[in-house]
């Protein structure tokens, strides 16, 4: 486990999540945005994150508490920051979690809210999967990261997309590199569109989309043509739409690949909650398997 790749993932998703929150909900920004900054539909402070990382912290305390992946743990954690922080909160997660609360189970919850709402094959489980990539090693990541969606999203294809960025990530961590990385997630990926899509992922233009496909894709061609974490994630967040889930996720790959260390100072120092966040993230780092 190279630890500062580990503890770069982590906060590395919450860096993206922070950047992109006052650009998500709108069209790429006439202005490249370079550094932290507030505003947007949210109204956020320069630094502030959203549901990404709330979700995400939720999952690696999950981790750490239970010593791997266990849904009835991870359901009532997001129900706690889902009660403090409503507002960041999709429509697939909110359905989920009103009946999680009123007492039914959560893959239960997961297939009502999905037959209720016509689908699920939104990108919240991409978003927050990033710490099954840390914890787990390559060969066990892949039915981690299915059982971490289906918590919250029943569509199999949401689960496959977080398995294909947390295999990257799991790869990473553990001294792979990137295209190394790349090559073994999509041998290892089950849905045949993703797989399709990323097989040649220049051949299709990179789409800030809140369904987990599309965003799964355009993250990994933006985190696959950058040549540094900052520039990765500079370009993830501007192209506006899901700014924030787009910067999250192309943040924890870019963490993964190039180690905390390469997190711009300017970005760490603004991170609300940093000391907090990187403790977590040290603590994940510690726990996970080899």
């Amino acid at each position: 486990m190279h630890r500062m790749r580990a503890v770069g993932a982590f906060i590395g998703l919450a860096i993206g999540d922070a950047l992109g929150a006052p650009l998500e909900g709108l069209p790429p920004a006439p202005i490249t945005v370079t550094e932290m900054s507030g505003g947007g539909i949210h109204n956020t402070l320069p630094g502030q994150y959203t549901d990404d990382t709330l979700q995400a912290s939720a999952l690696a305390r999950t981790l750490i508490e239970c010593g791997g992946f266990n849904p009835d743990d991870f359901a009532q954690r997001l129900v706690l920051v889902y009660h403090a922080h409503p507002k960041f909160f999709g429509p697939t997660s909110r359905a989920v979690l009103d009946l999680v609360e009123g007492g039914v189970a959560p893959t239960v919850a997961a297939r009502m809210a999905h037959e209720a709402r016509g689908g699920s094959r939104s990108n919240g489980s991409v978003m927050r999967g990033i710490p099954v990539g840390v914890f787990y090693p390559p060969q066990e990541v892949r039915e981690a990261s299915l059982a971490a969606s289906r918590v919250t999203h029943f569509d199999p294809a949401a689960g496959e997309a977080s398995g294909f960025v947390n295999r990257m990530v799991s790869g990473m961590c553990r001294g792979e590199e990137a295209p190394v990385a790349f090559g073994r997630a999509l041998a290892a990926c089950e849905d045949q569109e993703l797989r399709g899509l990323l097989e040649d992922y220049r051949a299709y233009p990179p789409e800030p989309s809140l369904d987990a496909v599309l965003c799964t894709h355009c993250a990994v061609r933006v985190f696959m043509d950058a040549v540094s974490f900052r520039e990765a994630v500079v370009a993830a967040v501007n192209l506006g739409g899901d700014a924030d889930t787009v910067g999250a996720i192309v943040g924890g790959l870019a963490g993964a690949r190039f180690g905390c260390e390469a997190i711009p100072l300017s970005w760490l120092s603004t991170l609300q909650d940093r000391e907090d966040l990187l403790d977590l993230a040290r603590r994940l780092a510690r726990v996970s398997r080899a």
